[in-house]
């Protein structure tokens, strides 16, 4: 997967969420997985990792 870099004058680049993105993130919530983890494996910030389990009905942020 490529990964654009945020352009020089502060902007975001945003990226889809994939079919497999969507997996994994499932698959980490199922797994608990604590969501600084997942943010650094996936490369997205943690708000943007919140934001789309709200959206999908699954729960993120397990401590442990």
């Amino acid at each position: 997967m490529k990964v654009k870099k945020a352009k020089k004058n502060g902007k975001a680049v945003r990226r889809e969420w994939t079919k497999a993105d969507i997996k994994e993130l499932k698959a980490h919530s199922k797994a608990r997985t604590p969501v600084a983890k997942i943010s650094k494996e996936t490369k997205r910030t943690i708000g943007a990792l919140r934001q789309k389990a709200l959206h999908l009905g699954i729960g993120l942020g397990h401590q442990r």
